[in-house]
């Protein structure tokens, strides 16, 4: 996990960039309630317009501006910053129009993937002296909760799938392919790729029908700074559409968004919704 804002820094601005969804806008003001004012750089048909009130300055990029948010974040003092928020993947074969700076960075990366990509951009940013936090750093209470979080108790057979499943989810995440699988009767059904896992769901949920199982993981060294697996009321939503039956999350490594809510949701659906750790020696307990 990258380390908290030494001392020195603690109250100078810090920076967000900022895909879509919820997190960023819960990062922004969990930020300023520990007294730092974000600059934030949000991006084009990704971020949500609400987060210009939630920041102290915006900035909006196309993917693939570098050189504008290093520009950005130079010019209000940003030494400290955070990745939060989805990009949607399937966009970089559109949407990108890379300034000079993104442009050279993007030739050097030789495997187009998640983690090389998001690995990339950090390290040129803390090149240019703005290091990259974890994204937790202030939301530590939203990572997801070790146990059963529902009622409905788990069966014999959905722990196999688990188990089973468990083992697949991390080879490819190894891989730095995606990092879910939806899988039933120890099956593999679909493997989460550049689609993401609500669509990877819908595609393992129509072959398998009523009791797919998911099971969601954090990649293989991980890298707290950015790209976490996240889950709330979408997934369980999808999951129902395709009569699923079990959500299984690894606890610790992963985002719980709404979790009132989504638990609602789950209950009301049928669905499982489990939080498993992996120990040591490999074993799985929750």
């Amino acid at each position: 996990m990258s380390p908290r804002p030494v001392n020195d820094t603690a109250t100078s601005p810090i920076g967000l960039i900022a895909g879509g969804g919820q997190f960023p806008l819960l990062f922004a003001r969990a930020a300023r309630r520990q007294g730092r004012a974000v600059v934030a750089v949000a991006h084009v048909n990704e971020s949500n317009t609400e987060l210009e009130t939630e920041v102290e300055q915006l900035c909006w990029v196309k993917l693939g501006q570098l050189g504008k948010i290093i520009k950005h974040f130079k010019r209000f003092g940003v030494r400290e910053a955070v990745f939060a928020g989805t990009i949607t993947k399937t966009r970089i074969f559109k949407d990108v129009l890379p300034d000079l700076k993104g442009l050279t960075l993007w030739n050097k990366i030789d495997a187009r993937q998640d983690d090389a990509i998001l690995r990339a951009v950090a390290a040129t940013l803390e090149q240019e002296g703005v290091r990259i936090l974890a994204s937790t750093i202030y939301l530590e209470h939203l990572l997801f909760p070790l146990g059963v979080l529902t009622h409905k108790k788990i069966t014999d057979s959905e722990v196999e799938d688990i188990r089973f499943g468990w083992k697949i989810a991390r080879e490819i995440g190894r891989l730095d392919i995606g990092q879910c699988v939806v899988v039933r009767n120890r099956t593999v059904l679909a493997v989460e790729a550049i689609e993401g896992t609500d669509a990877a769901i819908k595609r393992g949920g129509e072959l398998a029908g009523k009791g797919t199982v998911v099971i969601k993981l954090k990649k293989p060294g991980q890298d707290f700074r950015f790209d976490l697996p996240a889950t709330g009321t979408t997934t369980i939503d999808t999951l129902a559409e395709v009569s699923g039956r079990v959500l299984a999350v690894e606890a610790g490594q992963s985002l719980l968004f709404d979790r009132d809510e989504m638990i609602a949701a789950a209950e009301e659906a049928g669905i499982t919704v489990i939080g498993v750790q992996e120990t040591e020696n490999g074993e799985l307990s929750w």
